[in-house]
């Protein structure tokens, strides 16, 4: 296995990471999964696999234990480089857990970004989030936008880690990041083999929407319809989730051209576009062509009222862009939660 195709993805069997994982065969790169399955599900190997047509290596561990983090990287070689995906992730979980989200969070990065210098591995692509801009005074929200106090533990999470971040490349340690600002990753893979699956009640709204028309949920809570926005509901920016893990791959991609270059390049990555709750909702109703139970109720302690991105730095960098559109990710969020009653994970 070359070592210049070897890549490390932490967090690669959940919901981004394993459609990473995906594109990255797809790409020429050779994955190397870590996960503590504590967010995800070991059956998704095997459907990654199913996908790519050939085995990919996972180890389980806990991507915050040094020791056994070093011993991954003297094993499996050295490699190309990290992404790092490995992180809890829910808003409204985050603000009863905030010790939980910044012990994993941070802790963990501030592992790897150790154990990446002690073997000499320089190119990380980081997830992070567009929560860590807050609320912002305008839109759409750029690189350039400041980022304001986050509204939840995870958002602040996210800026802690992208400040450790510019703080390890300003210290001298030889490190090119690519920290990808997500805005918010929904769909699945057309295959209907791989998608989102929550442990639990689902803290997102699109695999909530999935699971209350599949009859597991018996009706989705739209949190608040009093906001300052169109109709009354928060305002996103839903990526599909294959354009999101293809980002990665040209984060990658570009990292290779730069030569060990220090620097942590921040990019948003998002379609350019704000979608309602409610719209969000009327998509997926199209899409799946039936109607969703569902009721409106009170905000919900977390929540930022509208966000979206400006991609203009994103495309122009990593010479990427979304090709897909909200009712694609909706169609394909149906179908794969449609498939998990005829075709249960095993």
């Amino acid at each position: 296995m070359s070592e210049a195709r070897k890549v490390l993805v932490t967090g690669g069997a959940g919901f981004i990471g394993s459609h990473t994982v995906v594109e990255l065969c797809a790409a020429g790169y050779e994955p190397i999964i870590v996960d503590n399955f504590c967010n995800s599900d070991r059956r998704i190997l095997s459907r990654i696999e199913r996908i790519v047509g050939r085995p990919v290596t996972c180890r389980e561990l806990d991507c915050a234990d040094g020791a056994a983090m070093t011993r991954l990287f003297e094993t499996d070689g050295r490699f190309f480089g990290v992404i790092h995906f490995a992180a809890h992730k829910a808003v409204g979980a985050s603000v009863g857990q905030p010790l939980k989200y910044y012990r994993n969070n941070v802790g963990s990065l501030v592992t790897l970004l150790e154990t990446m210098r002690d073997q000499a591995v320089r190119n990380l692509v980081f997830s992070s989030s567009c929560t860590v801009y807050g609320q912002p005074d305008t839109l759409p929200v750029t690189e350039a936008t400041p980022r304001k106090t986050a509204e939840s533990p995870y958002g602040r999470s996210k800026q802690f880690c992208e400040d450790v971040i510019d703080d390890t490349v300003r210290s001298g340690q030889v490190l090119s990041a690519v920290t990808l600002r997500y805005f918010n990753p929904v769909g699945a893979h057309p295959s209907s083999l791989i998608g989102e699956l929550p442990i639990g009640a689902p803290e997102n709204l699109v695999p909530y929407i999935t699971q209350t028309a599949a009859g597991i949920r018996e009706q989705l809570t739209v949190f608040g319809d009093d906001y300052d926005t169109p109709d009354g509901t928060c305002v996103r920016d839903y990526i599909h989730v294959v354009d999101l893990a293809k980002a990665h791959v040209s984060a990658l991609n570009w990292l290779s051209r730069r030569n060990d270059t220090p620097n942590n390049e921040v990019l948003n990555v998002g379609t350019g576009r704000g979608t309602s709750v409610l719209q969000a909702i009327a998509a997926f109703e199209q899409a799946a062509g039936k109607k969703l139970n569902y009721r409106i109720g009170p905000r919900r302690p977390g929540d930022v009222v509208e966000t979206y991105a400006n991609v203009d730095k994103s495309q122009s960098t990593l010479e990427w862009k979304c090709e897909l559109t909200t009712l694609d990710a909706m169609r394909d969020a149906y179908n794969w939660q449609a498939s998990l009653a005829t075709n249960p994970l095993s």
